[in-house]
């Protein structure tokens, strides 16, 4: 594969590139989903293809082809010289690619089962059992799904990267949906979309689907005859994946380096950020401390190399509630006189790389849940997201969850339903006073953020355990 990546980047280096790389990509996902006990879909779905790009000046071009004859691949260099050449014509400041480490390398990403080799039969009877157990026991609507993601890579530029990694991803949930008079409650496992990380069958195991089915399907239904999350000022305390989903929208979006140089405005927005705030602002309070880290092991953006070649990396973003640190590619990281952070991918071989969140996550303090919530005078405890909304900037922000739980005088007293918050980024994250520890540190995943022109799908983690957040506003509706 090597030599026909250097085909397509020679003829674009002769073509009068001052730089390319090149990716080829055999794609291989497995989407099965469940209702009420019976198979629903199941699709197996495989491509291949190389995607290049080239730079003149300060312009990208980008050309992708499934075509891997030598005509197509040394047409499909020239053809990214010659969009980059018309991008250039555009006036933007020539700039040098940071520097990376010219490796050769190959990875695979640690796994016991390739879940293309387990039984489909196996695979499929655990979600038609589990939704069927829902259902039996009243489950209006009982649904669960697995995806299957197995990507081999090869990258190459005219640095002289030469690089192969095989990505392995697993990840699914179930869920119990209870319809009553004018309204739907919900309840999922292992979160809401389900969980995914890195790795094969054996994280699908490992979540025991059929262990919680009862929980769920008992719990959507009392939420039907549940009392509304009440209206007001108090604490919150949010179990990890609704707060993983928290430091996606509000931290790791808001840290991308594109969208602070405005690279992205046009459609998924910019930043409340300012570069020449970094090492200055303040992000949050003394508890909060996130890194970027794709080296994880088993966490769903968890890699060798990004897309441009760079290494893997843990990088420091916010240290004792100060921001510190971006996610960068090596554009952009020349540009703003950082470090790349290895934080470049694409949604396959026909998307231009771009930066993309890596593993980013709050580390675990020292206290727990029990501890959060016996500490605790009034509050409400909030599980599972539901729905979310931030502006363009990722500063101002309202998200719903699946189910609340009144804490009063530091014990549960009662669930709610339809709970909901909002707050302000820094605000936020300013009033966080409490945050579990390590043993109740989980690496979220994250397997539908979107961005890009045209929209490109990533897959992203976000390490947290719960914490609490004094005197939010809750219950907020319409």
């Amino acid at each position: 594969m090597f030599n026909q990546l250097n085909k397509s980047i020679d003829s674009a280096i002769s073509s009068g590139a001052q730089y390319a790389d090149a990716r080829i990509l055999i794609s291989k996902s497995r989407n099965i989903s469940s209702k009420d006990g019976e198979l629903e879909d199941f699709s197996n779905s495989e491509n291949m293809g190389l995607g290049i790009r080239a730079l003149v000046g300060s312009s990208w071009g980008f050309y992708a082809t499934y075509d891997l004859s030598d005509k197509s691949l040394i047409e499909a260099g020239k053809k990214a010289y010659l969009i980059a050449k018309a991008s250039s014509k555009v006036p933007g400041k020539n700039f040098p690619l940071a520097d990376v480490p010219i490796v050769q390398d190959k990875y695979v990403t640690p796994h016991e089962q390739n879940p293309f080799k387990v039984s489909s039969t196996d695979q499929i009877d655990l979600l038609v059992s589990s939704t069927h157990e829902m259902k039996k026991l009243g489950s209006s609507i009982a649904s669960g799904r697995l995806n299957f993601w197995d990507t081999e890579k090869w990258f190459a530029s005219s640095q002289g990267h030469e690089i192969y990694q095989n990505i392995i991803e697993s990840g699914g949930g179930i869920s119990s949906l209870s319809i009553g008079d004018g309204e739907t409650q919900i309840r999922s496992y292992p979160q809401s979309f389900g969980e995914y990380r890195t790795g094969g069958w054996e994280v699908i195991q490992s979540f025991k689907f059929l262990d919680h089915v009862e929980r769920l399907t008992e719990e959507s239904k009392r939420l039907l005859t549940s009392p509304q999350c009440p209206e007001g000022i108090r604490d919150l305390i949010l179990e990890g994946s609704q707060l993983a989903l928290q430091i996606h929208e509000s931290v790791g979006h808001a840290i991308e380096l594109d969208r602070i140089l405005g690279w992205e405005a046009a459609y998924a927005g910019t930043s409340h950020l300012q570069l020449n705030k970094l090492n200055e602002h303040k992000y949050g309070s003394s508890l909060m401390n996130i890194v970027a880290d794709a080296t994880l092991p088993g966490a769903l953006a968890t890699f060798k190399y990004d897309d441009e070649g760079t290494p893997a990396q843990r990088v420091d973003i916010v240290k004792e509630g100060v921001w510190t640190g971006v996610l960068t590619g090596r554009d952009s990281a020349a540009i703003a006189g950082v470090n790349p952070g290895g934080m470049v991918r694409a949604d396959g071989y026909g998307r231009l790389p771009m930066v993309r969140m890596t593993n980013v996550g709050l580390l675990p303090g020292d206290s727990s849940l029990d501890e959060i919530i016996g500490s605790t005078d009034d509050g409400v405890y909030m599980e599972t997201n539901r729905s979310w909304s931030i502006d363009d900037l990722r500063l101002n922000f309202q998200f719903g969850c699946e189910v609340g739980w009144l804490v009063k005088n530091g014990k549960i007293t009662d669930m709610v339903k339809n709970p909901t918050y909002t707050g302000i980024t820094p605000n936020f994250w300013g009033s966080m006073d409490m945050l579990a520890g390590k043993d109740e540190w989980v690496f979220w995943g994250t397997p539908n953020c979107g961005k890009g022109q045209p929209s490109q799908i990533g897959h992203t983690g976000h390490p947290a355990s719960p914490a609490r957040f004094k005197d939010v506003r809750i219950g907020v509706r319409g």
